[in-house]
């Protein structure tokens, strides 16, 4: 009888009546998701377990506080549990490079082509892909976070908007100065990304 998945909100609820299968279900349901957004933005398989974790941890202390609100949006609220951590790990590394901004139109992701059956065209793509994580880096935080939750997590920019607490408006600017910003990049370090 898989017609209809259980909701995260009866997990909740039946892990607070001490069903912790219903806990681990809900992990499970979303933890790959979480986990690809935070090794994205931390760029370290180490860190982003230990940010995993610790994100998890707040979510169960939380649930088990009585303090989650159910609001229908128990992955963005995760998310944004994630995304302060990682906010709170750069702060205290103080790893926040800056780049202006510009009004160049251009989206990186537009170069980036489906790998064809040919090793050689993987392995240039695979590179294209480590370059352009690698200039990912180079952003200032407000616009590397709302692209990799776009692209990378593949949140809607209203997911982005609620979990940042910003307007779609300056999600979508975030966004578009990312992209102008990579160009920049891919010109000022000469990063070729085609096959």
């Amino acid at each position: 009888m898989k017609a209809t998945e259980i909701s995260d909100k009866v997990l909740i609820n039946e892990y607070l009546q001490g069903n912790q299968a219903s806990l681990e279900k809900l992990i499970r349901r979303h933890k790959n998701r979480v986990y690809a957004y935070i090794l994205m933005v931390v760029k370290d398989k180490q860190l982003a377990d230990d940010i995993f974790q610790d994100t998890f941890i707040k979510v169960i202390n939380t649930i088990r506080a009585g303090s989650y609100k159910e609001e229908g949006k128990f992955i963005q609220w995760v998310m944004r549990i994630a995304h302060n951590l990682i906010i709170d790990h750069f702060r205290k590394s103080k790893r926040i490079p800056v780049i202006d901004n510009d009004n160049d139109d251009f989206d990186i992701f537009d170069t980036v082509r489906i790998p064809d059956d040919s090793i050689e065209e993987r392995l240039v793509i695979e590179q294209i892909h480590k370059d352009v994580r690698e200039l990912i880096e180079y952003l200032p935080t407000e616009q590397k976070e709302v692209l990799i939750m776009r692209h990378y997590a593949d949140m809607s920019f209203k997911d982005i908007a609620e979990q940042t607490d910003v307007s779609i408006n300056t999600a979508l600017g975030r966004m578009r100065y990312a992209l102008i910003n990579l160009r920049k990049l891919i010109k000022e370090k000469k990063v070729i990304l085609t096959v």
